[in-house]
């Protein structure tokens, strides 16, 4: 799974990367545990993707299918430097896009409360709250649970990302770009 995004590109994870993942996750999370992502890769290697910068990886996405019509975004991090330049954002889209071949409809996470921008980017990509786990989190803090439906998501990414509007002889024209393929 391969795709290139400006300057950044998203993969599927490879051993290698576990190092890197380890202390994104440090960084991002007051509770981790490292072993759970060597889990993740073996067990969901497709829902597991990396994005790299100059050979560098700077951010990953976890997402498996959790139910017959249901993907689950277990975890996304950004390095802390490279965040607000929309790399999470194409992380989500990227598992999204891997949601949507997998004919699921729904797409699920959960947020801290207190993790307004988080949940600030997940609400700009569609999801909705949908209740809160009350002490999901093991220091106490409730979690949100967010939702999105992916049929209208990947329609407007569809459009965003495929067509291209261009001028010629005074007149509109939209053409198709060619979809980004993550497959090799």
């Amino acid at each position: 799974m391969e795709g290139i995004y400006n300057d950044i590109m998203i993969r599927r994870f490879a051993p290698e990367d576990f190092q890197e993942i380890v202390e994104i996750e440090e960084e991002a999370f007051s509770e981790h545990n490292s072993l759970v992502y060597m889990n993740f890769y073996e067990m969901v290697g497709d829902g597991f993707l990396v994005a790299e910068q100059d050979e560098k990886v700077v951010g990953y996405v976890v997402g498996y299918r959790s139910a017959e019509n249901e993907g689950h975004i277990f975890s996304v991090g950004v390095k802390k430097e490279y965040r607000g330049r929309g790399i999470g954002t194409e992380l989500i889209h990227a598992i999204c896009d891997i949601f949507v071949a997998n004919c699921l409809k729904y797409a699920r996470l959960e947020v801290r409360n207190s993790n307004t921008s988080a949940q600030k980017l997940y609400r700009s990509l569609g999801f909705v709250p949908c209740w809160t786990e009350k002490k999901y989190y093991s220091d106490g803090e409730d979690g949100m649970v967010m939702k999105m439906h992916l049929r209208p998501y990947r329609l407007l990414i569809s459009k965003q990302k495929y067509l291209e509007p261009v001028f010629s002889n005074n007149e509109l024209v939209t053409t198709i770009r060619g979809p980004i393929s993550y497959y090799r």
